[in-house]
């Protein structure tokens, strides 16, 4: 189909009604993963978590935490806890790192295996109706802020699977992953929504499949990387507290001492943003190529490109810290949440309460 005709379709309302069908079942099966994610926490709590406690009381080793293997009903397969894996950095403590959600607790593994198989399936839903939406316009689907939304939480489960895919540790990502999925879906079904449509002629160009796409992957992976740094900080603060000789409560020792430890969450956040920088580089020259096309200039100081640019400058500040004067821990944290803000704000912000040229790309 030639451009022309491209920009003549009308919307294919019967793919469109499709696509919102399968965005609300999604929304409904996240909410299932969101109970089984939440039952995982509760019955993986039952068994004991006192292994980062042993490993940070100078009696005790983390060398000394026992392996637990768990038979399942009817002897049909055995789950083993996770092996305690010690990340030492200089001049820091050595901690265990801990099991994920479940803890070893069987029935906790249970209902940790059906939130990721009902994870899957809510990716798969959303997944098809982003296509369909895509269909029913015959163009990228994300030429607004309803697509760019649906469009970004799904590669943001996307990065999540793949990562559990890759034997990853991070079943302790998947309650707060299903939890900001699901708002982020609330805000764009209920507040965001805007019908299956044409784009405006400036938006008709190859550069919108290049430059949008690589920025919803971006958000995707520094979204998961800033919630790897958010519960840095939690369990740096109860690393701490065990080690000053404190006693932290039943409920912080459950759901903390089954999170890596604060050195592997550092480095693992630090490694996704590390990836992904220079793809969002990459990110910002491709808007300006595309400006020059469709505007006449590669750079106008529109609050979007502002913005970007904003976001560009924090992370380039957090990768540089940690590269040159060796920033660890919670300083270096504070840097790549207030570089996650920016782009937030870029995104809701700029695209719903500042008026520019990105403007029709909103609510």
């Amino acid at each position: 189909m030639n451009l022309a005709a491209t920009l003549a379709a009308e919307p294919n309302e019967d793919l469109a009604h499709i696509s919102n069908v399968l965005i609300y079942s999604a929304m409904a099966v996240y909410l299932l993963a969101f109970f089984a994610h939440m039952a995982e926490w509760l019955f993986g709590s039952r068994s004991k978590v006192a292994r980062t406690a042993a490993a940070l009381t100078p009696s005790k080793t983390a060398a000394a935490a026992p392996a637990v293997t768990v038979q399942a009903k009817g002897g049909t397969a055995t789950l083993e806890r996770p092996k305690v894996v010690t990340r030492s950095v200089t001049g820091a403590r050595d901690v265990p790192d801990g099991p994920g959600a479940a803890a070893g607790d069987e029935k906790g593994d249970l209902y940790g295996r059906i939130a990721v198989s009902l994870t899957v399936l809510a990716f798969l839903l959303e997944f098809g109706g982003v296509l369909t939406r895509a269909l029913s316009v015959q163009r990228a689907p994300w030429g607004n802020m309803y697509e760019f939304s649906i469009t970004f939480s799904t590669v943001a489960v996307g990065v999540y699977l793949v990562l559990m895919a890759l034997k990853k540790n991070i079943a302790w990502l998947g309650l707060p992953l299903v939890t900001t999925v699901l708002l982020d879906l609330g805000l764009a079904v209920t507040v965001l929504y805007t019908s299956s449509d044409q784009l405006v002629p400036a938006l008709h160009s190859y550069w919108l499949w290049i430059h949008v796409s690589t920025a919803i992957f971006c958000g995707a992976v520094f979204y998961v990387g800033g919630v790897g740094t958010l519960l840095y900080l939690f369990r740096d603060s109860y690393e701490t507290k065990l080690v000053n000789g404190g006693k932290p409560g039943k409920f912080a020792t459950s759901v903390l001492e089954r999170l890596p430890s604060a050195a592997s969450l550092d480095k693992f956040s630090y490694r996704l943003n590390a990836a992904i920088f220079p793809l969002w580089t990459f990110t910002i020259i491709a808007g300006a190529i595309w400006a020059g096309d469709a505007w006449g200039r590669y750079w106008g100081w529109d609050p979007k490109e502002v913005w970007s640019f904003i976001t560009w400058v924090a992370y380039a500040c957090y990768l540089h810290a940690r590269a040159t004067a060796g920033w660890k821990g919670r300083k270096a944290a504070y840097l790549a949440l207030i570089a996650f803000g920016c782009w937030l704000f870029n995104y809701y912000g700029v695209n719903i309460f500042v008026t520019g040229k990105h403007s029709y790309a909103g609510v």
